[in-house]
């Protein structure tokens, strides 16, 4: 599951770009790293189905390809909560399953931390046994603390063993939290879950027959796009939003919970970063050009520039190239605060990074005043542009790095490093790299209007003629 926007994590993670696409704890990305920590499953890490949203279609489809995962990417017409989501892959899976047995779903949010893959890996053979004795499975964090932001669930625990859920419990006030941990019957609910794909449609059925019924519709209306399987848009319009958990954990007699100690966190806040990170001996996790000085337990990320700090303490402090929030971590849950505040300002840097991910690579807004606008695109090896024209802007290329081939109307031609072309409002143009390096282009617009939505697109390799977005 890969819809969420993470927007506590603001500013680097945004509704365009959210978490879950992002190297927020390593290398790769949390995405990434979540298809990663499957390998070694046994027949649940051969094909993943990805449910995403249509704006983050190219960003997941490249990041599964450089991981070399084979996927399957459903894309929801629009959120719908994830009991539908799953639904879909449910319906998808049991399809491609033809007349095999119905396929066990382990089913696991894209922007979670699991530092213990051999602890996780010995909780999901423990699922496989309690989904094939027809279970529904969710896996409960055993918890190292009392904490508010967290569902908790009810059960008595035996060992490592899956057992009968009790109950599922909303998130609780410290001094509860702390009387739950005290206990030893509660856990954490981690939003993973396990089960034969057809046990969880028959509770579907059961429980939530409109919901089962709006998408079973969507996929029978479903077209497939390039590498992406669409849903019929009105059919899933029409399905109600509801969670897994309320759906159908909660009213289900097969609902079980498996213990799961394996340094689980869904890094939802950045004082949760900073818990899954080593610090240096002041306490402070840093990642880019930062300098501190008398200075502890701050968390510092600079993406674009130098940060300095002196003398303060239990800060988070996040540059990027267009914001820098400034933020108590004990105060981090409020940034979800700070973002609605934002998008009701109709702020743009809620929804986007100044640098902007198309499917053949990015522009990088540089400087943007009235009737002017810079940019800088970089084209990925073997990407293409659409072909396309501008109803009210001009435009001049300069190539400062690699090769471009031209299209301009009628013409065909080559630019390398230090040589430019002018575009003229009207005119059809694109831009392809044909080489095995990325090519980078300084983008000069002129006109009354530079919107992204000035496009008319006659062709495109990304199946996106006749869009302007």
């Amino acid at each position: 599951m890969s819809g969420g926007s993470g927007s506590r994590l603001w500013p680097v993670s945004r509704s365009m770009y959210p978490k879950q696409l992002l190297p927020l704890t390593g290398e790769h990305t949390m995405l990434q790293d979540t298809a990663a920590r499957l390998q070694g499953l046994d027949g649940l890490a051969d094909s993943c189905i990805v449910v995403c949203n249509e704006a983050h279609r190219f960003l997941v489809a490249e990041q599964l390809a450089q991981a070399s995962v084979r996927s399957s990417i459903i894309l929801e017409p629009q959120g719908r909560n994830t009991a539908p989501a799953i639904a879909l892959a449910a319906l998808h899976a049991l399809s491609a399953a033809g007349d095999a047995e119905s396929p066990i779903l382990l089913v696991l949010p894209a922007d979670h931390v699991v530092r213990d893959v051999a602890a996780f890996h010995k909780a999901v053979a423990e699922g496989r046994r309690a989904c094939e004795a027809g279970g529904l499975v969710a896996f409960g964090v055993v918890p190292d603390g009392p904490n508010t932001g967290y569902g908790y669930i009810k059960a008595e625990p035996d060992g490592e063993s899956a057992v009968k859920i009790q109950s599922f419990v909303e998130k609780p006030d410290l001094a509860t939290a702390k009387t739950y941990v005290e206990s030893g019957r509660y856990f954490w609910n981690s939003g993973m879950f396990m089960f034969r794909a057809d046990h969880y449609l028959a509770e579907l059925a059961e429980h939530a027959p409109d919901m089962l019924s709006a998408c079973r519709a969507a996929l029978e209306a479903a077209v497939s796009d390039v590498d992406f399987v669409r849903p019929g848009k009105d059919e899933f319009l029409a399905c109600p939003a509801d969670s897994i958990d309320y759906a159908i954990m909660e009213k289900t007699a097969r609902a079980n919970v498996v213990p799961l100690a394996a340094g689980w966190s869904d890094v939802g806040s950045w004082d949760a970063l900073y818990d899954v990170h080593e610090t240096d001996d002041d306490g402070n996790v840093s990642s880019g050009d930062v300098l501190l000085q008398n200075s502890r337990n701050n968390l510092v990320r600079a993406e674009s520039r130098l940060v300095a700090a002196v003398g303060v303490d239990d800060l988070a402090i996040i540059e990027t190239k267009d914001a820098v929030l400034v933020a108590h971590k004990e105060h981090a849950q409020e940034v979800k605060e700070l973002v609605d505040r934002l998008k009701a300002s109709d702020r743009s840097e809620t929804t986007l990074h100044r640098q902007v991910f198309r499917p053949w690579g990015s522009y990088d807004s540089l400087e943007n005043e009235d009737g002017f606008q810079v940019k800088r695109l970089i084209v990925n090896p073997g990407a293409v542009l659409s072909l396309q024209m501008h109803h009210r802007r001009a435009e001049h290329w300069v190539v400062v790095r690699g090769t471009a081939r031209i299209t301009l109307n009628d013409d065909e031609f080559d630019l390398t490093v230090n040589e430019s072309t002018h575009i003229p409002i009207g005119a059809t143009h694109r831009i392809a790299n044909v080489t095995d390096t990325p090519v980078h282009i300084i983008e000069v617009q002129c006109g009354d209007y530079l919107g992204e939505d000035d496009i008319v697109r006659f062709e495109d390799n990304y199946g996106r003629e006749g869009t302007n977005t």
